[in-house]
Order: structure tokens, then C-alpha cells, then sequence
């Protein structure tokens, strides 16, 4: 069986993080994880299933002595595939797996913004050294075709590029009522509370700040962040200032996402940077309506998969109102729309299966060209 290391800088509650995890559920391989930093709650969850978890001691983003160890690590275990994801583990975990002679070298690209990588402004010289170590792997995934056109103007190679999109476990989110009764109980909800909520990194592109703005004038509505990150002081000062610290609840990080989903009566999505937009998939997935700015894994996609989602500017007015109509109407949940079968587990494990099998031959996303017309392209051409 092939056998694959799994390098990721680190293992607290993420997109990417949680990813990984759901992939390790479902690949038809044999799989470690090395993580570069702290092994964090997911690592603990995956070291209790079984799943070996390294854990590489790497003290900050320029400690070189993690290199050596990683590659010590690698050419021990004889993987046939080292798998790196999020920048730091790719730049160190590419070198150290080249380092190690592994065969085959695939990287996965989450966090990739138009302008940011991972919530944040590069560099060039961040940006001289991803395109530097990207070339010494095999292939590169793309987690959505906007990501991949964002790779292509990074100056990665069309050719080494390959679209394996984010996946869901659609029936993990289904809605169940005793689960929304629980989590509410927990988290202090009433059960007769309009809620809004929002799931990810307290981080400024995420644009929670919006959502604290468009909450604060509505009566009887309350905001439940489901996230960790350094913007959460200034979040609870915004709240503070707008008269609204009672009704932003800030829950922290959670591994039971199904459950913050199942408490929530809309899911608010106003990020101006994605790569995919897990989150709107999994609010779409437990059945709720969805309003988000900014989401590839649905405008890469046509219209009319996910008619219980709706577009809106960055505008905390329009936000306001339409979250007051939102929430206003019926509670009942919806059917789960097309466009979540779209990225089922079960086809993007395979793909990533094959892609370690066979390399870039056999999974090529038809829908990404380079020069394909993606949404975001149409977008930029136009301004």
C-alpha cells in the first residue's frame, strides 16, 4: 500500500487543519502526519484514531534546525509520497522531502488570497521562496480554479497545477434538532433566539467586523463567532463601542462545527479573501441560508446550484437589512442543494489517491485552463 507523510505547520482548529483531517478518514492509503509546530487538539484527535502524529519542535519561522530533523524523519520512513500543506510546511516540508529522495512530492494550496497568503500581505521575498520550492515537487493542488489562475500568476508552471477541490462530509452536517438544543444550552442560547453566525480565523480578511456593524442595530438578533485569532480584542472593543458586547458571543475554536452549524438560524460568510469557502458549504450542508461576499467553491461554479445562498457587497447596511429579513422568516431548514454533492469526500480522496498513484495524468480538473474565465477573472477584467 502506498504510504504518505502529511506535513502541516500545525494542528490547532483551521480550514485547512480540519481538511486534512476529513481526508485522513477517507484516503485509500496509509498516511502519517508531521506537524511542525504544536501537535494541537487535532493532532491529539488523530494520535486517538490511530493516525501517527510526528511532531517536529519547529520554534518559530526561521528555525532551520526543524529541516534536518524533518528530513531525518522522512528518510526513516521511506514514504512514498510526502504531502506538505499551509506555506511554512510546504517551503521546509518540500526541501526535507527532496532532501530525504522522496519519489514523489505534492503540495496543497488552502490559503492562497488575491493579494494575501494565509491572511496576510507577502512579501517578495515570500514570494521568491514559494516559487523556488515549488518547483522542486511533482504537482501542486489547487483547492478551487481560482486558486489554481492565482498559482499561474504567482508563476507557477499551468502544467504542474492540478484543481483537487476541498471536501465535505455532507451527512456529518445534516441538522439535528437534539444536537441544536444541546449546543445552544451550552453556549448559553435561549431556544427561541434568532442567531446569526459565522465560522473562521479571527482574522481582518474575514471581515467579522461587517457582521458586528450589521448585528448591532437589530433587535432581538444575537452574533455567534465560532473562531480563534488575533482580531478577537478588537472584535469585543467593536461590540463594546456599538452598545452591542451582550449580543456578539465569541465561542472560541470547537471540533464540533455540526453542532455551532445546527445552533445558528443563517450562516454569515463576508470574507473579502477565500480559496474554497468551506464554511458556506457546510452551513449550505446543514440546510441553512447562507450569505456570504466572497466564495469560489460556488462562483467557480454556474448559476443556480445553491439557491439558498445569496452574494452581497461589503456593505454593512445592506447586511443589516437583509439579515433582519433573513432571519425574520421561517426557521424550517432547506433541502441541501446540488452544488454540495459536487465536492462529496468520497471523489476527492479518490482523485488525490490517483494523483499519488499515478501524478498529474489521470486527475486533471477539466474546468481549469490556464486563461479559463473564472468569476474572479471576469471580475478584474471588468474593473
Amino acid at each position: 500500500m502506498t504510504r504518505v507523510l502529511h506535513v502541516i505547520t500545525g494542528l490547532e482548529h483551521g480550514g485547512a487543519e480540519r481538511q486534512l483531517v476529513l481526508l485522513l478518514r477517507h484516503l485509500p492509503v496509509a498516511c502519517e502526519v508531521a506537524t511542525l509546530t504544536r501537535t494541537g487538539t487535532l493532532g491529539a484527535q488523530l494520535r486517538a484514531a490511530g493516525v501517527p502524529v510526528h511532531e517536529i519542535g519547529m520554534r518559530h519561522n526561521r528555525d532551520l534546525a526543524a529541516l534536518p530533523r524533518l528530513a531525518r524523519l522522512i528518510r526513516r520512513g521511506r514514504y512514498d509520497v510526502v504531502h506538505t500543506h499551509l506555506y511554512r510546511a510546504c517551503v521546509y516540508g518540500r526541501i526535507a522531502a527532496r532532501m530525504a529522495g522522496t519519489p514523489r512530492i505534492v503540495a496543497t494550496e488552502h490559503s492562497l488570497g488575491d493579494g494575501h497568503i494565509e491572511g496576510r500581505v507577502p512579501s517578495r521575498g515570500v514570494r521568491i521562496l514559494y516559487r523556488a520550492t515549488e518547483r522542486l515537487g511533482s504537482a501542486t493542488v489547487a483547492v478551487s480554479p481560482t486558486v489554481a489562475a492565482r498559482l499561474c500568476g504567482w508563476g507557477v508552471r499551468p502544467g504542474r497545477i492540478v484543481v483537487i477541490p476541498n471536501a465535505i462530509d455532507a451527512a456529518g452536517f445534516a441538522f439535528d434538532a437534539a444536537r441544536r438544543a444541546a449546543t445552544r444550552r451550552r453556549l448559553g442560547i435561549a431556544p427561541d433566539e434568532r442567531i446569526v453566525g459565522a465560522v473562521g480565523r479571527l482574522v481582518p480578511t474575514k471581515r467579522f467586523d461587517l457582521l458586528v456593524e450589521a448585528v448591532a442595530p437589530l433587535r432581538g438578533v444575537r452574533l455567534l463567532l465560532v473562531g480563534t485569532g488575533p482580531e478577537r480584542a478588537r472584535l469585543e472593543r467593536l461590540a463594546r463601542d456599538l452598545g452591542a458586547t451582550g449580543r456578539v458571543l465569541f465561542a472560541g475554536g470547537t471540533s464540533d462545527v455540526a453542532g455551532a452549524l445546527a445552533a445558528m438560524d443563517v450562516l454569515a460568510a463576508p470574507s473579502v479573501q477565500e480559496s474554497f469557502g468551506l464554511a458556506v458549504l457546510e452551513g449550505l450542508a446543514a440546510g441553512l441560508p447562507v450569505l456570504y461576499t466572497t466564495c469560489p467553491a460556488l462562483d467557480d461554479r454556474p448559476p443556480g446550484e445553491a439557491p439558498q445562498a445569496r452574494r452581497l457587497p461589503t456593505d454593512a447596511r445592506i447586511w443589516s437589512a437583509e439579515l433582519e429579513r433573513v432571519t425574520r422568516g421561517p426557521r424550517e431548514r432547506t433541502p441541501v442543494p446540488p452544488v454540495v454533492a459536487r465536492y462529496a469526500i468520497a471523489e476527492q480522496a479518490a482523485r488525490l489517491a490517483r494523483l499519488y498513484e499515478d501524478g498529474l495524468t489521470t486527475v486533471s480538473e477539466p474546468s481549469f485552463r490556464e486563461g479559463a474565465p473564472t468569476r474572479e477573472r471576469a471580475h478584474d477584467a471588468a474593473t
